[in-house]
């Protein structure tokens, strides 16, 4: 599949009409089709050290039907590559400590999920809690752990300062019924949204978005367009939305697969981002946030 920048050309954006939010539009789930599973997550954090080091944290969840996994991936660049580690030997102790080094700094992984409660999502909902140390700054911390028990880790004993981070992307991937169901938050802060995506045949293949269960993207003829985007209001911000359904409809021997995008933008601009803009803005540390969907109908 081609990079899904290189798909779409200048004059290709629109910003939806104020008429698809307006209440009148609610829709409906379907009541024959369940939401699909999500199997897997994948979100891309970055911080600053006091150094003005740059250091990219991928944290991904997992779950089949056995299990869930956990994989940690550090660096001081990003990658674009959308791939889920299926090798979780690091993490079959489901707490523990790893230590080693990413470029010039020492970095500490550290975990504890023994206790984690899950839902039907790959990521736990709490009882856990994941922390990553690079060069003896705190610059990671998911979970649901307190200040007060945090400072009694011994591996907090060296810390020398609690760095800030921000969220720059979340890959998600699913399977089953073209039905999406998922949550984003576009700014920080800011709310989080309820985003549903999916597919119905009413004259013939409809995709629709909604947030907040408001309709904001309707396309019709599917099966010709394919490949687009529009771009929506998401709390006062352009958000770019991009879709690729292709294989739904001419390559059905494969997975089935389908790729969606939710993109901040930056400012006002009245062109569609592209790749070698994304990797500028990555320099330039101006990364906006984005979600990724890939949906599938096979584990």
């Amino acid at each position: 599949m081609r990079d899904m920048a290189s798909c779409f050309n200048d004059y290709s954006v629109k910003v939806s009409d104020t008429s698809c939010t307006s209440t009148s539009n609610l829709a409906c789930y379907p009541t024959n089709l369940m939401p699909s599973t999500k199997n897997a997550v994948s979100c891309l954090y970055k911080t600053k050290l006091s150094t003005q080091k740059q250091l990219y944290i991928t944290v991904s969840w997992c779950k089949n039907l056995t299990s869930q996994g956990l994989s940690i991936n550090v660096g001081e660049t990003s990658s674009s590559d959308f791939k889920f580690n299926t090798d979780y030997r690091l993490f079959k102790r489901k707490k523990g400590t790893r230590k080693f080094e990413s470029g010039n700094s020492k970095i500490e992984l550290h975990w504890d999920i023994s206790m984690a409660n899950y839902g039907i999502e790959p990521e736990p909902i709490n009882g856990f809690y994941v922390a990553v140390l690079a060069d003896s700054e705190l610059v990671l911390l998911l979970g649901d752990i307190s200040g007060e028990e945090l400072a009694s880790k011994k591996f907090m004993s060296g810390l020398k300062k609690i760095t800030k981070f921000s969220l720059v992307s979340r890959r998600e991937h699913f399977y089953g019924n073209n039905l999406y169901e998922t949550k984003a938050q576009f700014c920080d802060p800011g709310t989080a949204h309820d985003i549903l995506i999916k597919c119905t045949r009413e004259d013939g293949p409809v995709l629709s978005v909604l947030i907040d269960k408001k309709k904001v993207i309707r396309v019709k003829r599917l099966q010709w367009n394919f490949r687009g985007n529009r771009t929506i209001f998401v709390d006062g911000l352009l958000v770019d939305m991009m879709w690729d359904v292709h294989d739904w409809f001419f390559n059905p021997a494969s997975s089935g697969n389908a790729v969606f995008m939710f993109r901040r933008r930056s400012g006002l601009d009245t062109k569609l981002w592209l790749e070698e803009k994304v990797v500028q803005k990555e320099q330039q540390e101006r990364v906006e946030f984005s979600l990724l969907i890939c949906a599938s109908k096979n584990p």
